[in-house]
This record gives structure tokens, C-alpha cells and sequence, in this order.
């Protein structure tokens, strides 16, 4: 048991395991073809700090990446970047790697890509490397009080720029939209 399963235990929810072997830099990419499932169920931890310097936890689809700046614009922060791994290893208590959101050594705001909440259910770290933990999204905004932002980006083999991903559609100018 990690400190992320025992929060998620203690508030009564339940959760699905999934054990994978860890391959350093082996991100998403690697998680999700080894369990089976699609990478963009897959959701990444990620500690980001304001230009105080205050830290805040992103979840992000793992096949997109954050637009910073629409992020920062949507929280009322000048700037936002991610935290250096030691960093944000001393704000959340995991190794990069094996973020989870639950039971973080220090209490951070959590923000939620919105999209995500759209899915039926999630695999998300749970507390350390090579293990995920199964559940419904609307855990996050429950527990953790995740505010919704629209903050994904993408970018398609078919144009040099990044194309937005809003409410689950794809708009690309390079193609035709999906």
C-alpha cells in the first residue's frame, strides 16, 4: 500500500491495480502499451509552479502536452512551468515518475484538464513507479477539489503547430477536422 491507496481507501474508494515494469523516460507511451490500454486514459501528475513559485498539480491526458500560457491564463498566474524533478519531488513527497495526486506531502490546488472528466474511467499513478490505479475521474474533483481547465495540446504529423483539443473534439487547420 502506498500513501495513495491508503487515502483513497480511508475515503472509500475503490480502485483497480496495475503493476508494469518501469522504464525510466518510458512516460505514458509506455505505461499505457503495457497495461493495454489507450494512452489518452492514461493521466499524468504534474507538479508546476506559478512565477511565485507556488506550487499547483496539472492532470493531463498522457498523449497531450499543457499549453502553459492558456493554463496561466485560466488560473489568474502570470506564468506557469513545470517544477525541476527535485522540486517537485520535495512538494508532492513521490519521485517524478510515481507522482500521485492523493496524499501529497504538501496541499496543493489541483487542476483538471476537462476532457478527462468526459471519460468513463481513468488509470492514474498511484504513488509510485510502475503502478497505476483504476478509477472513475470524478474522483479527482471530489476528493481532491480539481477545478476543470482547458489547457491540452497536441501536435498532429500533418502541421509544424499545435492544434487544440476542446470538449473532446479534435481542430486542426493542417487537416480536416476528426
Amino acid at each position: 500500500m502506498t500513501p495513495a491507496t491508503a487515502f483513497l481507501a480511508k475515503h472509500g474508494i475503490t480502485y483497480t491495480e496495475h503493476e508494469f515494469e518501469y522504464v525510466e523516460h518510458g512516460g505514458t507511451s509506455h505505461s499505457s502499451s503495457s497495461m493495454g490500454v489507450p494512452e489518452h486514459h492514461v493521466i499524468k501528475t504534474l507538479v508546476m509552479e506559478n512565477e511565485k513559485g507556488e506550487p499547483l498539480i496539472v492532470l493531463m491526458h498522457g498523449d497531450r502536452k499543457v499549453s502553459t500560457k492558456n493554463l496561466a491564463r485560466q488560473i489568474g498566474a502570470k506564468s506557469v512551468e513545470p517544477c525541476k524533478p527535485e522540486v517537485a519531488n520535495r512538494h508532492s513527497g513521490y519521485l517524478v515518475g510515481g507522482t500521485s495526486p492523493f496524499d501529497t506531502r504538501k496541499a496543493m490546488p489541483v487542476y483538471i484538464e476537462e476532457t478527462i472528466l468526459a471519460l468513463p474511467r481513468i488509470c492514474i499513478n498511484g504513488g509510485r513507479r510502475g503502478y497505476l490505479v483504476g478509477i472513475e475521474p470524478s474522483v479527482l474533483t471530489q476528493l481532491l477539489g480539481a477545478k476543470p481547465v482547458n489547457c491540452a495540446l497536441n501536435c498532429c504529423s500533418n502541421c509544424v503547430r499545435s492544434c487544440w483539443i476542446s470538449a473532446g473534439s479534435f481542430s486542426c487547420p493542417g487537416v480536416a477536422n476528426m
